[in-house]
């Protein structure tokens, strides 16, 4: 009997295995392939991410330092509109690492993680739940006493305890060329239907490119087509989907969701690494394995957090779809320093940035 069984080995479902068993929880974790593949989200993150990673990781990660980013309302002619702060306020790292990184912090921890085990089946019941997993050896059950979701936006825990689906789902499609670009700033181009394209300079690790498109877009015609512009080629491409819009309830009997499988994600960006682990932190101090009522509070707690910055979020990505002439005159009016933190769009109501805006006034 173990006290959580965790499908999914990505940043959230590693950062909760970590904590729990730090906690002193028996907690096991089953991903269906392998650590850290396959890639499926950008490596631009906000400095947060080193409050949540082991002794160390910064070093080992990181390829760049950003301090600002262009935004486009056409495609990469032109010098768009700058926002920028005289620091850095953002990383760009090794995503794949990223994951191997976490899942030995929680392997060390006392975690036991078993990749290539495939979960297939989760029944819950009175007394505890079943995990039916698909492995090298076969078919496997795994009894526990909560099982939690990790596993991404098609999460098969979501489907198999009858929790609603989040409010939508993206298509994501990046892809990496070899060009040296040690530069500090990213370039976002408003010019995908409901959402945008980015272009994120890696250093020596080369340039990332990268957009996201609304249900019935063909995002990978999109992708090509932006890459083309630039003139660049970026080999092989990675898809994936990005969740959006938390759904009202994460938590079943036994059952709960984090990170992408609970869409904690920003509506603004589609990122949800520093969400998706601030919720995995939530998880571990509300939850009790042996009293399932305990899930309540965690639904109230990481919304608590979460939850305004998200509803923010929603509104910044309306923006996107404003005709383009309102979206230059934004970008004109309101581009040149700012005091903005990339996980809070409640920082536009900060003191820094009201008093920024107010000068410009």
């Amino acid at each position: 009997m173990y006290d959580f069984v965790v499908s999914g080995a990505g940043p959230a479902g590693c950062r909760f295995s970590r904590r729990a068993a730090e906690a002193g929880h028996d907690v096991l974790v089953l991903e269906r392939g392998e650590v850290g593949t396959p890639l499926a989200c950008s490596g631009h993150v906000s400095t947060d991410i080193w409050q949540f990673t082991p002794e160390g990781a910064r070093e080992e990660l990181l390829q760049n330092e950003i301090s600002g980013a262009r935004f486009h309302v056409g495609g990469p002619g032109g010098d768009g509109h700058l926002f920028y702060k005289d620091e850095t306020i953002s990383n760009v790292i090794n995503r794949v690492e990223l994951d191997r990184t976490l899942a030995r912090a929680a392997r060390e921890a006392g975690a036991d993680i078993r990749e290539n085990h495939s979960v297939t089946g989760v029944e819950e019941g009175a007394r505890s739940a079943t995990v039916t997993a698909r492995t090298p050896e076969g078919t496997e059950v795994f009894e526990t006493r909560l099982v939690a979701g990790c596993d991404g936006p098609v999460s098969r825990v979501r489907r198999e305890l009858g929790m609603p689906e989040p409010g939508e789902k993206l298509q994501g499609v990046l892809g990496f060329s070899t060009e040296d670009d040690p530069g500090d700033h990213v370039d976002v181009h408003l010019t995908v239907p409901e959402f945008f394209a980015w272009r994120i300079p890696r250093g020596s690790a080369g340039v990332e490119y990268g957009l996201a498109a609304a249900p019935g877009e063909n995002a990978t015609q999109l992708f090509e087509a932006f890459v083309n512009d630039y003139g660049v080629e970026t080999g092989e491409t990675h898809a994936g989907m990005i969740p959006i819009g938390p759904a009202d309830r994460v938590t079943s009997y036994r059952g709960f969701l984090v990170g992408d499988a609970a869409a904690q994600t920003k509506p603004f960006t589609g990122g949800g690494l520093v969400y998706g682990m601030t919720a995995a932190d939530h998880a571990v101090r509300e939850i009790d394995p042996h009293d399932p009522g305990t899930l309540k509070d965690y639904e109230k707690a990481w919304r608590a957090d979460l939850a305004r910055d998200i509803q923010l979020g929603h509104w910044v990505r309306r923006a996107y779809s404003l005709p383009e002439p309102v979206k230059q005159a934004g970008l004109a009016a309101f581009s040149g320093e700012i005091g903005v933190h990339m996980d809070k769009p409640t920082t536009l109501f900060s003191p820094e940035s009201l008093k920024t805006l107010l000068s410009r006034s």
